[in-house]
């Protein structure tokens, strides 16, 4: 068996940038027992108007769970004075799923025998005119994580296209330097999101086995070459049930709130992934992580960072989802196709999904989901001028 690369040592073409947030984050997690925060603890959190990294750790503990509909009124309320009624409602588009890495949870991964596929510039217009006539203006950009076969030209390319037709554009792709990131923000992207997947350096080394991804530390300061790079906003998150939840929840949310204060701003926003079943395995599915665990994470992310976009995933129900935007979230996708292509209903998917969905719903059914709970969908909130 090759002999694998240290997880921990940046590879020749990694900038390396002098930061100390990884440290400090690390340090912050390993420090975190959950089990030792008491019911008092997490009442006298949510008294505080502005929370405190201790009041964030209680919010995360067990202890917090028998008091979960305390702590999602307080989180409403927050929501409610930062947001008002708003939603913000986007989609993802999936243009390539081809991926050099080997992550053991993910349908991507380069072993997987899926049907590979990457959408070439006149099938991304395609794609992005049948989304746009669904009156979507902000569109999320994934692919797998291959350099090879999506270089950050491609990338910038899509970009570009999609910039035509929409107000906001996101990236969810693999990792890159501020240059390159300067380059697609150039290009037209606004944000870039990047889930860490796990914060626990050894338990991520035993499920990314091989493939840049198996870098730990320039996966974690990933957001921060990308604000060097120009970008308005960065977004974080944890694939919860990877590894010990509370923790990885904690990091986090401490990741993104020393980012914020070190770039004041840069705008934030988190995401709360499941693990969901993938394609070829069936047995991939949340340690711990089951619905009232969930919504406990997405409240304390809103009551420790009340500022921070905050995005609920179709890996979720629709009971779920329509449930936890009129609490915490602030952002929904619709509409969603994990798979390579297919948008406009007529052409057939020409690649394999990522991970199952939940909520299959499309943009007028979302849209109508939340009026008819009085809430205000958004489709842009920019102006440009």
């Amino acid at each position: 068996m090759e002999e694998r690369i240290d997880h921990m040592k940046y590879l020749p073409d990694m900038e390396q940038i002098d930061s100390d947030i990884m440290d400090r984050v690390i340090s912050a997690m390993n420090d975190y027992d959950p089990s030792l925060y008491t019911e008092s603890d997490v009442r006298r959190a949510l008294e505080h108007d502005e929370k405190t990294v201790d009041d964030f750790k209680a919010l995360l503990s067990p202890s917090a769970l028998p008091l979960l509909e305390e702590i999602a009124e307080a989180a409403r309320v927050e929501t409610k004075k930062h947001f008002g009624n708003s939603v913000n409602m986007f989609t993802p588009l999936y243009i390539s799923n081809y991926c050099e890495n080997y992550c053991i949870y993910c349908g991507f991964n380069c072993h997987n025998k899926i049907h590979r596929a990457k959408l070439n510039a006149e099938e991304i217009e395609h794609e992005m005119q049948a989304i746009a006539k669904t009156g979507l203006q902000e569109i999320l950009l994934l692919t797998g994580e291959s350099k090879k076969m999506s270089d950050v030209k491609y990338i910038g390319e899509a970009c570009k296209i999609a910039r035509k037709y929409f107000k906001v554009v996101g990236l969810e792709v693999y990792p890159m330097n501020s240059d390159e990131y300067r380059y697609v923000h150039e290009c037209g992207a606004d944000y870039v999101t990047v889930f860490q997947e796990t914060y626990n350096s050894d338990k991520y080394e035993t499920l990314h086995l091989a493939g840049h991804k198996r870098i730990f530390p320039y996966r974690v300061n990933t957001q921060e070459r990308a604000l060097m790079g120009g970008m308005r906003g960065v977004g974080f998150a944890a694939l919860l049930g990877l590894s010990d939840f509370r923790k990885d929840a904690f990091a986090t949310g401490m990741h993104a709130y020393l980012i914020q204060r070190k770039y004041p701003h840069a705008e934030i926003a988190f995401s709360c992934p499941r693990l969901r079943p993938i394609i070829n395995n069936d047995k991939i599915n949340p340690k711990d992580v089951h619905e009232p665990q969930l919504l406990q994470v997405i409240c304390a992310y809103r009551l420790f960072m009340p500022f921070a976009s905050i995005t609920i995933s179709t890996r979720e129900c629709q009971r779920f989802r329509d449930n936890v935007v009129d609490i915490a979230a602030t952002k929904i996708s619709a509409g969603v196709d994990v798979g390579i292509g297919g948008h406009d209903g007529e052409s057939e998917k020409k690649g394999d999904e990522q991970f199952e969905i939940s909520d299959g719903r499309n943009v007028d059914e979302v849209y109508k989901a939340l009026t008819d709970k009085g809430l205000q969908p958004v489709m842009s909130d920019y102006i440009y001028v």
